[in-house]
């Protein structure tokens, strides 16, 4: 905050003026030259933005992503700067406008389809996995589609059941999709700007929870140029004694799960997925490897999960040999989502659940 205000009253302005331009959540490129802190919201809409003004084939489509800026203002002036033909508010019916979307990136446009929450896609799932993700396949080749499903996934606080779900295992299962779950804000704007230039239909999954926190940003970061390459994972944290990987907001649980931990003496070493699909196996072997210990950490249900997936590949590829004791999961439990918000906290993966499966498989 110190150096906000110091770039502000060097630049002549007041200090009640740099107060404001701080707490104010502006869009990443409007903020102070000193200031990397970006938050999730404003590295998308940033992402956006740029890809809109470099590619005129980009556009965005949703409820309420026009005049309303957004649900969750993530598309935040662009209307008021790219203007009707470009980002589209849509009736509420996300078959027919995930059907536009998916017939305008076959006819050649680049479309960002927003889901006001991943659970209402549900509505559309003919439209993403039978037209967008097999119509590549189906056609030997000669029909891509060149398209974005982005929206809120998992579990936010107080919706309830039929608003809480997590989708990557769901998309993460089909072929002919690339399934992205960014945690922090340079995944955020690095991962959806690859995803809009992808010739292949992409399921972006953000998370309600995660859009109004800041993160530091790099000044490689702050290019129009920057991009994250999809499958890629990342190491967090480096550790030696267990592998720790997870995706979205489970990421930051598992970095505080880290830290407490190595005030024990135990150092964890964290990976942050990125993308469920293609994913990235050998990351996460070369780390178990090391480590000899391995922990999944997901929002998502047990059955047939994300973690269920990296246990399998790891037992049956080379790593499997490294292991010192039976691979973790730490995921959602296994009921529909309640309502009450004790029962809420009981239902989804705590820093405390970390910490004991970790010192469980380390048999400490």
């Amino acid at each position: 905050m110190a150096a906000s205000l110091r770039c502000f009253l060097r630049s002549g302005k007041s200090t009640v003026s740099a107060l404001r331009k701080f707490h104010r959540s502006c869009p990443a490129a409007v903020q102070c030259c000193c200031s990397h802190q970006v938050t999730v919201r404003d590295a998308l809409n940033q992402a956006m933005d740029e890809e809109l003004e470099r590619d005129e084939r980009v556009f965005l489509l949703g409820e309420e992503v026009a005049q309303y800026d957004g649900a969750y203002k993530v598309s935040r002036g662009l209307w008021k700067k790219y203007g009707d033909k470009r980002i589209i508010d849509t009736p509420i019916t996300e078959m027919g406008f995930a059907g536009i979307a998916v017939g305008a990136a076959m006819a050649g446009l680049r479309p960002i389809c927003e889901f006001m929450t991943f659970n209402f896609s549900m509505q559309a799932i003919d439209q993403v996995i039978n037209s967008a993700a097999k119509t590549y396949y189906m056609s030997a080749g000669l029909q891509p589609v060149p398209i974005v499903f982005r929206g809120p996934n998992g579990a936010s606080a107080g919706v309830a059941a039929q608003h809480s779900q997590c989708f990557a295992a769901w998309y993460g299962h089909c072929p002919g999709l690339k399934v992205v779950s960014p945690w922090n804000s340079e995944d955020a704007k690095g991962l959806l700007k690859s995803a809009i230039r992808d010739d292949n239909p992409v399921v972006f999954l953000e998370n309600e929870l995660m859009y109004g926190v800041p993160f530091e940003m790099s000044e490689e970061s702050q290019s129009k140029d920057f991009t994250i390459p999809i499958g890629k994972a990342k190491i967090e944290r480096q550790g030696t004694h267990v592998t720790l990987v997870s995706h979205s907001r489970y990421v930051g649980h598992c970095l505080d799960a880290a830290a407490v931990l190595a005030k024990e003496g135990i150092e964890c070493e964290v990976i942050n997925l990125r993308t469920i699909r293609p994913m990235d196996v050998e990351s996460i072997e070369t780390s178990v490897m090391k480590t000899n210990h391995l922990v999944t950490v997901e929002g998502g249900w047990p059955q047939f999960g994300v973690g269920a997936e990296i246990c399998a590949r790891i037992m049956e590829g080379p790593a499997f040999n490294y292991l010192d004791a039976p691979a973790t999961r730490v995921t959602g439990v296994d009921i529909p989502m309640p309502y009450a918000k004790i029962l809420e906290d009981n239902s989804l993966p705590q820093i405390k659940d970390i910490i004991f499966s970790v010192k469980k498989t380390l048999n400490v």
